[in-house]
């Protein structure tokens, strides 16, 4: 029989999640071991979106100078008709965007950002990075966590973040729910920006829209990258059929983009078919916390990705976490400081993820009178009318717990 082998305070996933919590967690004083699954560390898609609620987070764990080394920053979040090339309406992410927030609003190729995220854990004398540690069981001990990793592992942890995200072994300490299919499925890409050049828009964040599809465009690493991902429903679709590649086929990404304007059709000839991404998420759950056992990003509040706000949230809990765990120092204060965490967190993830389903409802909704309405509505807004967003970019200016 292996030995059990005590460690402090534990993050299960080495994600942009997991390593914010890190980070979080070892400003507070504590001693932190991260349990990553994979035999090194690393992220895998391509282009992310970091608006300046989590923009402010990356400064305040002092990578954002660095982080800045490659990202690009925008002057406009567009939408256009996929159908017909109008556009409908732009969010100006300049001047007026920023003085208000703060921060800009950047985009970024998903391993840049987690591969500063990665080195700041490695330069910080409290982290334990550990790979090939793939954790099959979580069990809330009282005073401890106990964790069993394939091979045998197994591990007593002071306490434990499950930052394991949308298939999370730590979740099912706390709820018997599965992923929920939303049946649409995601082709990315980055491609060098000099194949696309005479097409790409190298200022703006580009969403085209259209009846169960939409293709997003926007330029990465510096602007030597094009990251583009086209989105569509499946119609062949089955729950049967959900763990197999019979359905959201590329031969259903060119049925669906070959109706759209010549631009996009173009655009989409550049797209990486060899793997897709079947988009889940999963209804909100109220409880996140079981005694030394907390979660935190996808494993907490998975959401589709139609507000760009996935790394954003997660980088958001490990903000206020570290928060909690300077108020609450040592441990026989952590449920307390867990407690708070949740209370804080989960009504404002929970409205991210239902309100980004409705937005995925809205953007691709083919009933003409819906799209009528929706249209007509977005041409009135006004570029620098951020009342609409104020609740998700301005949250680190706005509520009360964390000024």
């Amino acid at each position: 029989m292996s030995e059990v082998k005590k460690i402090p305070f534990t993050i299960i996933g080495g994600g942009i999640g997991g390593l914010s919590a890190a980070l979080g967690a070892a400003d507070s004083g504590r001693e932190v071991y991260v349990l990553e699954q994979a035999p090194e560390f690393g992220e895998i898609g391509a282009g992310i979106q970091v608006a300046p609620n989590a923009m402010h987070i990356l400064d305040k764990f002092g990578v954002l100078e660095e982080y800045s080394k490659n990202a690009v920053f925008p002057q406009r979040l567009v939408l256009k008709d996929a159908m017909t090339g109008e556009e409908l309406a732009d969010l100006d992410l300049g001047d007026a965007f920023k003085e208000r927030y703060g921060y800009s609003y950047s985009v970024v190729h998903r391993t840049d950002i987690h591969k500063v995220l990665l080195d700041k854990c490695r330069e910080h004398e409290n982290i334990t990075l550990l790979t090939n540690h793939h954790v099959e069981k979580v069990e809330n001990k009282g005073d401890s966590v106990y964790i069993e990793c394939e091979g045998g592992l197994k591990y007593e942890a002071d306490a434990l973040i499950g930052a394991d995200g949308l298939k999370s072994v730590t979740r099912k300490n706390l709820s018997d729910d599965e992923p929920i299919c939303s049946e649409y499925v995601a082709y990315r890409g980055a491609i060098p920006i000099e194949e696309i050049q005479d097409l790409a828009n190298y200022d703006d964040v580009i969403m085209w829209i259209g009846p169960y599809l939409h293709l997003v465009q926007y330029p990465i690493r510096r602007k030597e990258l094009y990251n583009q991902v086209a989105v569509f429903k499946s119609f062949h679709y089955s729950k049967e059929k959900e763990h197999t590649n019979d359905w959201g086929t590329p031969e259903e990404l060119e049925e669906h983009f070959g109706k759209c304007v010549p631009q996009v059709r173009h655009a989409v000839k550049f797209m990486e078919t060899g793997r897709r991404w079947p988009l889940y998420d999963r209804v909100p759950i109220e409880n996140w916390v079981d005694g030394k056992i907390a979660l935190l990003g996808d494993a907490a509040h998975p959401m589709l990705q139609y507000l760009a706000q996935g790394a954003c949230q997660a980088l958001e809990d490990a903000d206020f976490l570290s928060r909690k765990l300077k108020e609450y120092p040592g441990n026989e204060h952590l449920n307390q400081a867990f407690k708070e965490y949740q209370a804080e967190r989960q009504p404002r993830t929970a409205r991210v993820q239902t309100t980004a389903r409705k937005w995925g409802e809205v953007l691709h909704t083919a009933d003409p009178i819906a799209q009528l309405m929706r249209d007509m509505y977005l041409k009135k807004h006004d570029s620098q009318d951020y009342s609409e967003v104020e609740w998700l970019y301005g949250y680190h200016k706005n509520s009360k717990n964390l000024v």
